[in-house]
This record gives structure tokens, sequence and C-alpha cells, in this order.
């Protein structure tokens, strides 16, 4: 008999994630508006992003620790309420003057949370689920955060342009409360290993066994983390700092223009992580390689489109449509490659594995963010020369890892 995929908890998931995201994209991103607003400088912007990354970086394997050793439910209700509490206060700080501080600060303590929350999430979703619907399961939550991604740049960008940052704030803190409500209705089971020991064993002891793990039983996941966070460096460079920049100060177009092409990329997200919910049976790891490849062509022409004498609409067209094709091949990967990880790992070493997938998939990003906010800002009058190298790079490292990707399947 299969199991149904929306079980209790599974719904009560899902439904606490699509309040969460909602509340955390549309603050994030109208916080990128405002600091390109006040700033002008796409140098600033990035080192924002790196600096709220750090934290997720460096505690995430802490937070998969977390997710094995502890009630997971509890976790998430806790650290969603901490993320709604930290937003109000942020609220009443920021009018008191150094907007960009708090900013940065507000930033640093949801990325501190998230550190925690997202390897528990991750966690559940097996917890939850078997067979092939937990490839179903991963493909939900993406398409959730894909789907919150397309509605927020509307939502921020509405709020934001008639109300100012405040109502954002208070707006976010609001999704944050509803999540922990909802949370509070899931019910794991909880095994208490009823014995204690000191933190620092259980901290060490978790980590060798986890990283004993991923570099002898199954070597060929830390390779799949380490080869997409290379990619990362490049990507996250070109879409997270570079796209906003582009349309926004190069290109010299309105939040409105940016919160739609934020939505349409959210559109490619969705059908990015339909695609593998769809095609589950028949997926195999070597297609990871054709979606490196894609991605890196998409970038290509996106840097012709600065060589050619187009107006500022017609390249923002074409951006447009090649950073969806981007974004469709990011999600598709993303959700596979986390399905195909999720399988391979044992339950009780899955909040820690999941952890290890968010560190190494991120920690090439906030060099990749201050890296491109300077080229960006260098050669803001031929981004040309940013674009297109990165897409032929991107190219290469997908062609060069399809053997790779070919002996994942044995």
């Amino acid at each position: 008999m299969n199991q149904k995929l929306f079980t209790r908890n599974f719904t009560f998931l899902i439904l606490g994630q699509v309040s969460s995201l909602i509340g955390n994209y549309t603050l994030k991103f109208a916080l990128s508006m405002y600091v390109l607003e006040q700033t002008g400088s796409a140098s600033i912007f990035a080192g924002l992003l790196a600096l709220s990354l750090l934290p997720t970086i460096l505690l995430s394997p802490f937070g998969g620790i977390l997710a094995d050793r502890a009630d997971r439910r509890n976790i998430m209700v806790a650290l969603d309420t901490l993320s709604g509490l930290s937003v109000i206060i942020a609220a009443f700080i920021l009018p008191l003057g150094q907007e960009i501080i708090v900013i940065g600060a507000l930033l640093v303590v949801l990325s501190i949370l998230g550190a925690f929350e997202s390897p528990t999430v991750q966690a559940c979703v097996p917890q939850m689920l078997s067979g092939d619907n937990i490839i179903k399961g991963n493909a939900v939550v993406n398409q959730v955060a894909s789907i919150a991604s397309l509605i927020t740049p509307f939502l921020g960008s509405i709020f934001y342009t008639a109300f100012g940052i405040q109502p954002v704030f208070y707006a976010a803190a609001a999704c944050f409360f509803i999540t922990a409500l909802l949370e509070c209705f899931i019910r794991l089971t909880y095994n208490n290993p009823g014995y204690k020991m000191k933190i620092s064993t259980v901290i060490m002891g978790d980590l060798s066994e986890s990283m004993r793990f991923l570099r002898r039983e199954q070597p060929n996941i830390l390779k799949l983390l380490l080869l997409a966070a290379l990619v990362s460096l490049f990507v996250a460079g070109t879409a997270v700092v570079g796209f906003p920049y582009l349309v926004r100060t190069v290109l010299g177009l309105s939040a409105e223009h940016y919160g739609m092409a934020e939505s349409a990329m959210g559109i490619a997200s969705v059908l990015g992580s339909l695609l593998v919910a769809v095609l589950s049976a028949k997926l195999h790891p070597r297609y990871m390689s054709i979606a490196f490849v894609a991605v890196g062509f998409c970038l290509i022409p996106c840097g012709i489109a600065f060589l050619l004498p187009a107006g500022a609409f017609a390249r923002y067209i074409i951006l447009l449509l090649l950073f969806c094709a981007c974004q469709l091949g990011c999600s598709f990967f993303s959700t596979y490659a986390i399905s195909v990880i999720q399988e391979r790992t044992p339950e009780h070493l899955m909040g820690k594995v999941m952890s290890y997938v968010f560190t190494l998939s991120m920690c090439a990003q906030p060099i990749g963010q201050i890296v491109y906010g300077a080229l960006f800002d260098q050669f803001s009058d031929s981004v040309y020369w940013v674009l297109i190298p990165s897409g032929i790079i991107v190219c290469v490292i997908g062609m060069a890892s399809s053997k790779f990707f070919a002996k994942l399947e044995t």
C-alpha cells in the first residue's frame, strides 16, 4: 500500500514553511531594495549578504547535531518564535538611526537561527515520508520555496513602495509567529537517549561520526557537495548580487521591474522542482551534469546582451528569460541532489549530513558575493567581462563532472 504524500505532519510542515518563507523572503527583498537605494553600491550590498551567510556556514553542523539529538518539532517552534521577536526588535530600533548596521545585525541573527532550522526541516522530510515520497516531498518543499520567491517580490515591492520599510518588518514578524503556531500541531517520534554526556563529548563524537560516514562510507556525497559549492561561487555571485545590481543600477529600472523579474524566476524555480517530482521514477544522477552545463550556457548570452546595441528594456527582457532558465536548472539540481543524499543517509545521521549539505553548499557564497560585488562595481560599464567568463567556467565544470555523475548511478 502506497503511503500518501500529504500526511498530517507533512501538511503542517508545508503550511509552516509557506508562512515562514513568505515572511522571510518579503523582508529580505525589501531590505535589498532599501540598501541599494541608500548606498547605490553592489559592494556594500554584497558585503551584507556575505556577512549574513557566515553564521549559517559556521553553525550549520551544530544545527545538524541538535536536529539529531533533540525534538525536531520543538526546535522549529522555538526558532521561528525567536525569528519573529528579532524582527520586531529590529523594527523598533531602525528609526533610531544607523539603519545599515541594524539591517546587518538582523540578517546575522536570522542567519544564526536559520543555521539551526534548515537542517532540522530537511531532516524531518525523510522522518515523515518514505520511498519515492521522499523525492516528491523534497520537490514540494522546493516548490514552496519557489512559490514564496514568486509571490514575495510582488508583495515586497508593493509594501515597500507604498508604505516604506517599517510595515514589512511587522508583516514578516507575524508570518514567523504563525509558522511557530502551525508547527505546534506536528507530532514526531522523539527517542530521548536517557543518558547524559558532556556537550563537548557529544559534539566531537557526532562530528567525527558524520565526517567518517562522508569520507569513508559515502565519499561521493562529499564530492557532490564540494562540486556544488564550486559552482555556487559563480551562480550566487551572478544571480544574487549581479541580477538586482544589473536591473536597478546598470539598467536604471524600477523596483517593480526587479520584483516582476524575481516573481518570474520563482515560476521557473517551481517548474524545476516540479520537473523532479513528475520524473522522479525516471531520473538518473547524470542529469545533474546537464543542469550544470545549462546554467553556465545561460550566463553567456546575458553578457552578450550588453555588447549589442539594445535599449535598457530589451536587455532587461534578455536577462529575465535567461536568468529564469538558470533558476530552473538550479532548482532541478538542488531538489534532486538533496533526494539522492537523503536516500543514502541513515536516519540517525540525517540532521548532521543535511547540515553539511547547507554548510558546504553555502561556504563559497560569501566569497562569490564579495568578489562579484567588487567585479560588478569595477566593470559597471562593461559587465559582459563578468558574465561571459563566468558562464564559460560553469559550462566547463559541468562537462568535466559528467563522468563523476555517471558513477553515482552505480
